[in-house]
């Protein structure tokens, strides 16, 4: 049987930031809305958050920080999903971002930033518009 599978979500918490209710909200209403959701867990590094995005197939990575270090991680995963030829894996991020920040990591590949107070069915109302299954059943 072929046809597109369903989308597969990677939440991941990048660096240092160990507060992960947030993500863990998120990756709940992402598997209520139907998507495969995997969730790394703290303290990933962009490398580790990668080459387990690679081997989960996923979609989509959604990164969370809430320790003022998205402009480096952020930025560094899409650089490493590039190197190793996976950029077609959408990003987007969450947190506390200040709003200065955004069109910094939108330029660096981000696809979209979700700030405190964004409502749950606004995200995942963009995930449906936004991306697509990398692959088939």
């Amino acid at each position: 049987m072929t046809g597109k599978r369903r989308i597969r979500i990677m939440v991941a918490k990048p660096g240092l930031d160990g507060h992960d209710r947030g993500a863990r909200i998120i990756a709940r209403a992402y598997r209520d809305a139907g998507y495969e959701v995997v969730y790394t867990g703290l303290h990933q590094t962009p490398e580790e958050i990668v080459e387990a995005a690679i081997q989960e197939d996923v979609d989509m990575i959604g990164l969370s920080s809430l320790a003022g270090a998205h402009n480096y991680l952020f930025p560094r995963t899409v650089e490493l999903l590039k190197e190793k030829g996976a950029d077609d894996i959408v990003v987007c991020g969450g947190g506390i971002i200040p709003d200065e920040d955004i069109p910094t990591l939108k330029a660096a590949g981000i696809r979209e930033i979700f700030t405190p107070g964004t409502p749950l069915d606004v995200i995942v109302k963009w995930v449906a518009d936004n991306v697509e299954p990398r692959g088939e059943y």
